[in-house]
């Protein structure tokens, strides 16, 4: 059988993910495209996901990506795999929807009424859950777009408190309007819209899913839809192993291998022993592109591309991650993670290399660093999840 190298799977990296020079997209639809998804749990990470990948000539991703997620509305940011959310092409939010975001609504249901039970909020929660809803929903409706502030100011069921972790020393409280908007959202009722404040910020307007995105309702079933993600994957991270797409799908293996059968998955021999999976009509070698140097930031969809890392990231995990897993910001050279960087109080891109990448792809880097400063200018960006390296250099 065909062996894809990890050099190979390194050039792939550079080409599909929009990395290597001549790969880099005209523009932040053709990037999320090329990643699936960009992650967006920490709202800075999809703008610098963005820049990093973006033809310098294209403008700047924060009017670009403005444009795209609130104007033209090609992206939506949604919640999705692994309940995290992302921003997504919007034709692809369907697939999100009925492969992944559609049973994470069902398990939120089921905790929420549980919540409210505990709660006492009500003796019968799951009729009260429901009055809720609809008057969220019409007073959503009413106003065209609002902030879970401006809903619970007229919707008296999102004012209530709900007591987490009682009788812990981490007892605390939460209103349940972040929940219900939660699961309105995941239910594909609602969708985030701009944010309040600067791109920086993850506090997001509420909008009606069937005003924002006409169309986007299209029904699929679960099945067909992870049949569409994995493909989606695959064209994208492919070569990786059912391992991988486990992790980032976060799906069950029950699950993920009718959906490689359908997509019609090949397989081949990975470097130390793996066995990967490629769509039949990539197959083909992929050649060497040009040598390429990037600045990725937290939570990068090419760093959690995948779940068996060690061919991009050697052994510089326990610097560049938290100890939940997350990744910090890291600086990449010809499809290997390198080093990482941070940005300090002044303003400046600290970085630090692990290794001699040569002279050359050092000056490249440093370039870059001084490319990323410029393009923050007055914003201070500090990543949601801090790692030791970043710890370091900021500082």
């Amino acid at each position: 059988g065909r062996r894809v190298r990890d050099a190979e799977r390194r050039a792939r990296v550079g080409w599909r993910h929009c990395l290597a020079g001549s790969a880099r997209a005209a523009d932040v639809v053709a990037v999320t495209r090329g990643l699936v998804t960009l992650h967006s749990t920490d709202a800075a990470s999809v703008y610098l996901a963005a820049w990093a990948r973006l033809d310098p000539a294209a403008g700047d991703p924060t009017e670009l990506l403005a444009a795209e997620l609130y104007e033209r509305r090609t992206l939506v940011r949604m919640l999705g795999m692994r309940r995290t959310v992302y921003v997504v092409p919007a034709e692809l939010a369907p697939v999100v929807q009925a492969s992944s975001t559609r049973s994470i609504a069902v398990q939120e249901r089921r905790r929420l009424l549980r919540l409210l039970a505990e709660a006492g909020v009500a003796a019968d929660p799951a009729g009260w859950l429901a009055d809720v809803e609809a008057a969220t929903l019409a007073a959503l409706a009413e106003r065209g777009e609002a902030l879970a502030t401006e809903l619970s100011a007229v919707v008296p069921g999102l004012r209530e408190q709900l007591t987490m972790s009682a009788g812990k020393a981490y007892e605390g409280k939460i209103g349940v309007s972040t929940r219900v908007l939660f699961l309105l959202a995941a239910d594909g009722h609602i969708v985030r819209g701009r944010p309040r404040g600067s791109w920086l910020s993850s506090q997001y307007r509420w909008a009606p899913a069937a005003t924002w995105l006409p169309g986007a309702a299209a029904e699929l079933t679960a099945e067909a839809a992870r049949v569409e993600l994995v493909r989606h994957w695959l064209a994208s991270y492919g070569p990786g192993t059912l391992a991988d797409l486990k992790w980032w799908t976060g799906w069950t293996v029950g699950a993920l291998k009718p959906a490689l059968a359908a997509a019609g998955a090949v397989e081949v021999e990975l470097d130390g022993g793996g066995t990967g999976l490629l769509l039949p009509q990539d197959a083909e070698p992929v050649p060497e592109p040009e040598p390429w140097v990037a600045l990725l930031p937290g939570l990068d969809p090419t760093v959690m591309g995948w779940a068996g890392r060690g061919w991009y990231l050697g052994q510089y995990g326990p610097e560049l991650f938290d100890r939940s897993g997350n990744p910090g910001p890291t600086v990449w050279c010809d499809g290997r993670i390198v080093g990482g960087w941070a940005q300090r109080a002044g303003g400046e891109v600290a970085y630090h290399l692990f290794e001699d990448i040569g002279a050359e792809a050092a000056a490249a880097v440093a370039a870059e660093a001084d490319r990323l400063a410029r393009w923050l200018g007055p914003v201070r960006v500090t990543p949601r999840f801090r790692t030791p390296l970043e710890r370091k250099l900021s500082s």
